[in-house]
C-alpha cells in the first residue's frame, strides 16, 4: 500500500528510526505507517546500508551518494577544533564550521561521535552536564504532556503552537498551529495525533483553557472529560509549578531558540508547514542531550491502543450504584448533594464502596475521580 500523503520523505525517516529499534515490532510498525512488510524492510535495508538520510530519497528521481564515513581532512578539522576549544561538544563544533564556511559539514552527533574515537570526551565531565536527578515514565505512551507555546501576532489573527510530547522519548507527536486555546479546534488537532499514534495511558496539562481553570486548579472540563470516555487518564500540573510538565516547557525553549526567534510567520498555514519541517528535524535528526545524543524517533513506538472515531458508551457494572449529574454539577444519594462537576452535566457517574465506612468511591468510565463520606459532615474527600 502506497504511503500517507502528509510528507513521504519524513514518514520514511520516521519509520526506520523507530524500526531500528532493538525492541521494535516491525509488523506492528508497518500497521501504524499503512505499509506493506515488503516496502517496510526494503526503505529499512536502504536505510541501514549507511544509515544516511539520503538513501530514503526514491532512487529514480535524485542519485544517491551517501559517504561512508567521514573524510579524513574533515576528522583532523573536528579534532583540531575540540582541541583548541575543550569545552565546546558536537552542536557548538557543527556550528563553528559552518560559520568558517565548510562545505561538508558532518551533523552533530557525527561529531561527538569522532571525539569519542579519539577519546577527546571526558565521560567525568559530560555527567556534569546532566540533571541530577532526571525522572522519565519507562515505556513510550505512558505518559504525554501537553500545552500550548505563548501565541504570536499573525497577519489575520494569532497563533496558538499546541505542542505534544512523549515523557519517555521526548518525541514530539504533535506541533500544531491553533487559531485560539478553545475546545473545538483543540480537539480537532489532537484527533489527528490520536489517529496516527494511538491513544496513551495518561495526559498531563496545566489549568489553562481548554482543559482547566485557574479558578478552580484541577476541575474537569467538556475537553478532559472527552480524554475520559476515550480512555486516557487526565492530571493537571500545581499552579505555578511549570516544572511539573518541564519536558514540554524545554521543548518549548528549544522551539523558540531553533524556529520561532528566526521564522517570519504571516498565516496558520505558513505555521504548520514551518511547524512539520521543524518537528521532523527534532525527531529524526536533532540529538538529544537527554537521551546520550540519540534522537527521539529511535526510542518511540506508536501505542496499541487505536482511536475510536465513535465515543465509547457509558457503561457501569450492575454492582455499581449509578446517579446521573444534574444541570448544576450534583448528584443526589441519600437524600444528600454532592458536587461532581458542571462539566459532568447529563453524564451517569459510579459510586462504589470502600473498606471504610462511609467512604465511597466516584467513578467517570474507568476513571476514580475522588470519594465522598455519607456519614462525616464533609461530603468530598
Amino acid at each position: 500500500m502506497p504511503w500517507k500523503e502528509v510528507s513521504v520523505m519524513s514518514q520514511r525517516l520516521e519509520f526506520v528510526q523507530m524500526a531500528s529499534s532493538e525492541q521494535a515490532n516491525i509488523r506492528e510498525l508497518c500497521r501504524h505507517f499503512n505499509i506493506s512488510a515488503p516496502t517496510a524492510y526494503k526503505w529499512l535495508n536502504r536505510f541501514q546500508e549507511s544509515g544516511q538520510q539520503q538513501n530514503l530519497l526514491d532512487r529514480s528521481r535524485r542519485p544517491h551518494h551517501s559517504p561512508r564515513r567521514t573524510a579524513a581532512e574533515i576528522e583532523q578539522l573536528v579534532v583540531q577544533l575540540r582541541t583548541a576549544h575543550p569545552a565546546w561538544g558536537g552542536r557548538k563544533i557543527h556550528a563553528r564550521m559552518i560559520a568558517l564556511g565548510h562545505s561538508e559539514v558532518p551533523q552533530p552527533s557525527t561529531i561527538t561521535a569522532i571525539l569519542n574515537r579519539h577519546q577527546l570526551i571526558d565521560p567525568s565531565e559530560s555527567a556534569k552536564h546532566q540533571s541530577f536527578c532526571r525522572f522519565e515514565h519507562p515505556r513510550p505512551n505512558d505518559l504525554w504532556q501537553m500545552d500550548f507555546k505563548g501565541d504570536f501576532a499573525l497577519d489575520d489573527g494569532r497563533c496558538f503552537p499546541l505542542t505534544v510530547l512523549d515523557d519517555h522519548s521526548r518525541f514530539a507527536l504533535g506541533l500544531l498551529a491553533c487559531p485560539g486555546p478553545s475546545t473545538m479546534p483543540t480537539q480537532t488537532a489532537l484527533r489527528a495525533v490520536f489517529r496516527r499514534y494511538g491513544l496513551p495511558a495518561r495526559m498531563t496539562m496545566d489549568n489553562g483553557s481548554p482543559w482547566g481553570s485557574s479558578n478552580k486548579p484541577g476541575a474537569h472540563t467538556h475537553f478532559t472529560i472527552w480524554l475520559l470516555r476515550l480512555g486516557v487518564a487526565v492530571s493537571h500540573s500545581r499552579p505555578y509549578h511549570p516544572q511539573t510538565q518541564g519536558k514540554d516547557e524545554r521543548f518549548h525553549r528549544t522551539l523558540q531558540a531553533e524556529l520561532l526567534r528566526y521564522a517570519t510567520l504571516r498565516t496558520l498555514a505558513q505555521c504548520q508547514l514551518e511547524f512539520d519541517r521543524w518537528r521532523d528535524l527534532y525527531n529524526c535528526q536533532r540529538p538529544h542531550e537527554a537521551l546520550g545524543m540519540q534522537v527521539p524517533a529511535s526510542r518511540y513506538a506508536p501505542s496499541r491502543r487505536p482511536f475510536p472515531e465513535v465515543l465509547p458508551p457509558v457503561e457501569y457494572d450492575t454492582a455499581d450504584i449509578v446517579r446521573k449529574v444534574r444541570g448544576w454539577g450534583h448528584i443526589r444519594f441519600h437524600n444528600r448533594d454532592y458536587f461532581i462537576g458542571q462539566a459532568f452535566k447529563g453524564l451517569h457517574v459510579a459510586l462504589r464502596y470502600t473498606a471504610t465506612e462511609g467512604v465511597l468511591d466516584v467513578y467517570f468510565c474507568q476513571h476514580r475521580l475522588f470519594q465522598i463520606n455519607v456519614v462525616a459532615s464533609t461530603k468530598r474527600v
